[in-house]
């Protein structure tokens, strides 16, 4: 029985060292396939591209509440996030993500949105990568630029003249906590198309951006009562 025991232990250790080195070499290969990042420096120099310092800081202290409020706290991979959405995970395959804010902007760069573990591995690389070349606040820069936000608007600053008629920069709270709203669901969720869902979506990060501390109670107050005005 002990030796028995004995071979049952070795033959685990080798699968497991086995599954280490295809892990190792798989990455390795993802690694020498990987895209440049010459695209992220294109598109900054873009026509219309707003720097993150003419992006009102609640519009991305909202995003960043919503979307990731470790961001600044992680080097492109939130650990947290990856255990809780594998949790999640064991009884609905893929059924949660733990996409970061650079992950997403891999993402919407470089991938495909189809959830294959294939995908994923190329948008943890590519993360790594991102957040070895550049700031925190460049990365954001690209995501508030980038992300699709419904109604055929591409960026927070395309989605504040689309929704509200105004520059991104005049945005009051309420409006932005509304499009921090819409990228886990730009179709379904904007304020044209579901009004209600919309709210309840708003009225969500609002919170949230009070238990974070980036605003305070009478503001929270203030912008739940701010009637809803489309452009």
């Amino acid at each position: 029985m002990e030796r028995l025991w004995s071979n049952f232990l070795k033959l685990v250790l080798l699968l497991i060292l086995g599954a280490a080195l295809l892990g190792t070499l798989a990455v390795l290969v993802a690694q020498r396939q990987l895209p440049t990042l010459d695209a992220l420096t294109t598109f900054r120099q873009s026509p219309g591209y707003v720097p993150i310092g003419e992006i009102p800081p609640k519009l991305t202290q909202a995003v960043v509440a919503i979307e990731d409020d470790r961001f600044y706290l992680h080097d492109g991979i939130d650990y947290v996030g990856v255990i809780r959405a594998g949790v999640a995970n064991l009884s609905d395959e893929l059924s949660q993500g733990a996409s970061t804010i650079t992950m997403q902007v891999a993402r919407n760069f470089f991938l495909s949105r189809k959830k294959t573990y294939t995908r994923k591995l190329y948008e943890v690389l590519l993360a790594y990568r991102i957040e070895h070349a550049m700031s925190k606040d460049e990365i954001l820069e690209l995501y508030m630029n980038k992300v699709y936000l419904g109604q055929g608007a591409y960026g927070f600053a395309e989605a504040a003249e689309t929704y509200f008629g105004k520059p991104v920069g005049e945005l009051t709270l309420a409006e932005c906590a509304m499009l921090a709203g819409l990228p886990k669901a730009p179709s379904a969720n904007n304020p044209v198309v579901n009004p209600r869902r919309a709210r309840q979506r708003q009225a969500y990060i609002l919170l949230r951006m009070l238990e974070l501390g980036r605003i305070g109670r009478g503001e929270y107050d203030a912008a739940l009562l701010e009637p809803l005005r489309l452009k």
